[in-house]
């Protein structure tokens, strides 16, 4: 039985878009970036937390304190116009940002991250200094020090942050 040539012509138009679509759709897929990798803090594996207070001790102690209690009068400028080291215990505010800002602030600084190159900071760049597993490594130590209230609180904070990356 030989097919109607109008349905033979609908036939082959149905399939040259589904051809033509599929098509689309693997070249849109293939143009997409990679997500950037998440990096979550290990507040709970000795390990990590062994390396991160090691570079804690090194690299952080200084101005964010031995037990991160930070400098004095933190939220007032100083005479250079810098703030000072904030705390990062719980009297601090760096539990109320997700571990991917920490990150960020940590790797490339604040300036990038808020896309403000002019912002100045008194807080080093760690890019090339750490690498990206060594700053997961300390700012897990500072995560290990918190009270467990206020890492439950962050790890709300990190929910949130990941739940609005797939919106």
């Amino acid at each position: 039985m030989a097919l109607k040539p109008a349905v033979l012509r609908t036939a082959v138009l149905l399939a040259l878009l589904l051809v033509a679509g599929t098509g689309y759709f693997f070249l849109r897929a293939g143009n997409r970036q990679a997500a950037p990798p998440l990096h979550g803090l290990r507040a709970d594996d000795p390990q990590v937390l062994r390396v991160g207070a090691r570079i804690y001790a090194q690299q952080c102690a200084t101005c964010h304190g031995a037990r991160g209690e930070g400098q004095p009068d933190w939220r007032n400028r100083g005479s250079d116009g810098l703030l000072p080291a904030p705390p990062h215990d719980a009297s601090g505010h760096t539990w109320h940002h997700s571990d991917e800002q920490l990150f960020a602030i940590t790797k490339q600084g604040l300036a990038r991250l808020i896309d403000q190159p002019g912002y100045r900071t008194a807080m080093p760049v760690y890019d090339g200094v750490l690498s990206d597993d060594e700053i997961v490594a300390v700012l897990s130590w500072i995560k290990a020090q918190w009270p467990p209230e206020i890492r439950r609180r962050h790890d709300e904070i990190n929910t949130r942050y990941r739940q609005s990356l797939s919106r």
